[in-house]
């Protein structure tokens, strides 16, 4: 795993000395987000309201960048000030002990897709993560800068990461749900 995080790090670097351009995300106009089952039957949906990160860029078409970004825990938010406490705590993410998720890899063009490759870090785990992209456009904002957006949506279990909560209802079913989907909806704003 080190040597995978170390070919990483070195290919990002080679990628920043050669870039033309880079893309910070704008946290007011971006969504990281999650949904899990909860009693196997319906969704519970979450989202972090505080994310940096950025896109560091070859070409326009945002083919094989380099992309950096991290979530600050104690930011999430599941429209339930309790099971937010929960999720913070020792039990699920320890937010106190680990505050940051972070994810570094690359964009890489498919045809008309993309397909976003790195390394996530939740908690202490460094695991490989494939998520699928749709670029959903390029433009100029309000105060014409030049902006760029993506929808990102991709799964993981959370066990892998060490999320290991585990509790059973009456009927056998998981309360929190093992399988998490992640979706984004990044905008970027040219530097």
């Amino acid at each position: 795993m080190k040597f995978i995080a170390a070919l990483l790090a070195a290919h990002f670097l080679a990628v920043s000395v050669h870039a033309s351009e880079t893309y910070v995300i704008d946290p007011v106009h971006s969504t990281i987000g999650f949904k899990v089952k909860h009693l196997a039957i319906a969704n519970v949906v979450g989202a972090f309201k505080k994310i940096k990160g950025d896109i560091v860029c070859e070409n326009d078409d945002f083919d094989n960048s380099a992309v950096n970004f991290e979530i600050d825990v104690n930011s999430i938010d599941t429209n339930n000030h309790d099971r937010d406490g929960h999720l913070k705590s020792n039990l699920f993410f320890n937010a106190e002990s680990f505050p940051k998720i972070a994810f570094m890899g690359f964009l890489k063009k498919e045809e008309d897709d993309y397909r976003l490759k790195g390394n996530l870090t939740i908690l202490q785990t460094t695991l490989p993560v494939t998520m699928n992209v749709e670029y959903t456009g390029s433009g100029q904002g309000r105060f014409n800068d030049s902006r760029a957006g993506f929808e990102v949506s991709g799964k993981i279990n959370r066990r892998d990461f060490g999320l290991n909560f585990h509790l059973l209802n009456d009927a056998g079913n998981l309360v929190v749900g093992d399988e998490v989907k992640l979706f984004a909806d990044i905008e970027l704003i040219k530097q």
